[in-house]
């Protein structure tokens, strides 16, 4: 199962982080492969909330259904999406450390079926994934 966590420091409170990864309009701008998430249920986001996400990496594009199964505000955030080729599970925790915030993003990737042919190519890309898309996240809190 390719997995992968990393961790870096933010010149910004866990709240100004938690508010962009909280705000689903703003994934594409901090995530290049998404190109969308819908949030299916009504009122604020919340552990149960349904969500489907739309993404586009140059390979292949579609979607996956989701939910948030995780939400602790200015501190933890979590999501599960999945379709026929993968369970992904992608989480957030943000620390304050006296100055700013310690983040750490993991990502966890259960491939099946189809999917599982992708496996080595998903461990070779997801490390890179994962630090672009914490760069883009760390610029959008700093500027904020």
């Amino acid at each position: 199962m390719p997995q992968f966590s990393h961790t870096l420091s933010v010149s910004a409170p866990p709240s100004t982080i938690f508010a962009i990864v909280d705000d689903f309009t703003k994934t594409p701008q901090w995530l290049s492969r998404c190109t969308g998430i819908d949030k299916l249920s009504e009122g604020a986001n919340d552990v149960g909330t349904q969500l489907k996400y739309h993404y586009d990496d140059g390979r292949r594009s579609g979607t996956m259904d989701g939910q948030i199964i995780a939400r602790e505000p200015d501190r933890h955030f979590a999501m599960k999406f999945t379709d026929k080729m993968m369970d992904v599970t992608v989480d957030f925790v943000a620390a304050s450390d006296g100055v700013g915030s310690t983040l750490t993003h993991s990502i966890d990737i259960a491939t099946k079926g189809f999917g599982k042919l992708l496996t080595p190519l998903i461990k070779r890309d997801l490390p890179k994934q994962t630090m672009d898309a914490m760069t883009k996240l760390k610029a959008m809190a700093e500027a904020s």
